[in-house]
């Protein structure tokens, strides 16, 4: 599966940004999906992740109540609305995507980053 992140952006501390993860390649609702962010001279970390189905989530402590992870298996996408955005969401955030549970694994598929800046 091939997967496209798009919809990141510079905003400011409280505004909001959807990112989108178009996929292709692959038969959308047989992938675990996530999201992922990685920011400047820190390590990659899990962002928010979604079941085949859409029914189960899971959330970063550090985005939970801001974030909603979601996905759209006839549009063969999966989103991630953020909600009240402060500088520390400053990151390049990855969508990933694997055939297996990634809930404690790596995904196997990833799709290249998107920049979110918060500015203060």
């Amino acid at each position: 599966v091939q997967l496209q992140a798009s919809g990141g952006g510079s905003v400011q501390t409280g505004d909001s940004l959807r990112l989108s993860c178009a996929a292709s390649g692959g038969t959308f609702g047989s992938y675990t999906m996530g999201w992922f962010r990685q920011a400047p001279g820190k390590e990659r970390e899990s962002v928010a992740r979604i079941n085949r189905r859409g029914g189960t989530t899971g959330y970063a402590d550090s985005v939970k109540g801001r974030f909603t992870i979601s996905r759209d298996n006839v549009r063969n996408t999966m989103y991630l609305q953020m909600n009240s955005l402060k500088p520390e969401d400053t990151a390049v955030y990855y969508c990933a995507a694997d055939l297996r549970d990634i809930w404690t694994r790596t995904p196997a598929y990833w799709g290249q980053g998107t920049q979110v800046t918060v500015s203060s």
